[in-house]
């Protein structure tokens, strides 16, 4: 990963620009005074995306999502209000 030291005036003055590269992949050092701060990075997302699990199905696969997917995962969501892995902070 690429790694770039900005200072938050820098931030300040585009902060678009600066979200963009983070999107890109960069991962963004706001310093203060020499001292670092704050690092802008993107989230890590686990799992994978419906496309991508799609992708890996096998050659001849005849399985698919039928209509009642989505309600099927509105269901899973309301199961679970709470989170599974609380927060350090808790």
């Amino acid at each position: 990963m690429v790694t770039v030291r900005i200072t938050e005036a820098e931030l300040a003055r585009d902060i678009h620009a600066v979200l963009a590269k983070v999107q890109e992949g960069v991962e963004v050092i706001v310093e203060l005074d020499h001292r670092p701060v704050a690092v802008i990075k993107t989230p890590h997302v686990s799992g994978r995306k419906i496309s991508e699990c799609i992708a890996r199905m096998p050659a001849g696969s005849t399985a698919t999502i039928d209509p009642d997917f989505a309600k099927d995962v509105e269901a899973a969501i309301a199961a679970h209000q709470e989170p599974l892995e609380p927060p350090a902070w808790d």
